[in-house]
């Protein structure tokens, strides 16, 4: 496998908030234009190969790489595996995707996020969602999630609106040992 290219944006590092990058998260993204240009054909080649790169990531939206449209990606299976396949077949992208329909009582479940480095953040969730959207081919889609998968698009969706898990008001998880460091984080995005 080659060396990772892409960097993820984060809204903290080792020792601090991380400025600018936490503005380039929290910046709503924009309509990929369509029909695909050679220049959004570029954002989605890049959005796939730096989520590809990625060991044990479940999805990648285009704002944690920078690229400020409304573009994700994500496995629809093996989410157990850290070694899966990355066929074209085992993950969905979607371009402009708009939630349309939503079903059942939200679920509360613990999320981890690669923009939120070491901490997982309770979030409720519908189960079930059905989203339109463009495939990688520009071509109209819809499609339903139910379950873990809705909780994953819900969460790369997000993305595209600046928001992310530190946003929502369920129990914050980090590592004892950094107990100080995430207060002071937190104490400062809230």
């Amino acid at each position: 496998m080659k060396p990772q290219n892409h960097k993820v944006l984060t809204l903290w590092d080792d020792i601090s908030l991380t400025d600018e990058e936490t503005r380039i998260l929290r910046t709503p993204s924009s309509d990929v234009p369509l029909p695909l240009t050679p220049e959004a054909r570029e954002q989605i080649s890049t959005l796939v190969e730096a989520f590809l790169e990625l060991e044990g990531a479940l999805g990648l939206a285009a704002p944690q790489i920078g690229i400020n449209r409304k573009i994700v990606i994500f496995r629809n299976k093996g989410f157990d595996e850290e070694h899966w396949s990355r066929k074209e077949r085992d993950y969905d992208l979607l371009i402009n995707p708009r939630i349309t329909q939503t079903r059942g009582e939200p679920v509360r479940g613990a999320e981890g996020c690669l923009s939120c480095p070491e901490v997982q953040v309770e979030v409720y969730r519908f189960p079930e969602i059905k989203v339109r959207a463009y495939d990688i081919k520009g071509n109209r889609i819809s499609k339903r999630y139910e379950d873990f998968l809705a909780r994953i698009a819900q969460h790369e969706i997000d993305h595209l609106d600046g928001r992310l898990i530190v946003d929502y008001e369920g129990p914050i998880y980090f590592p004892k040992e950094k107990k100080s460091f995430f207060e002071r984080i937190f104490a400062k995005i809230t």
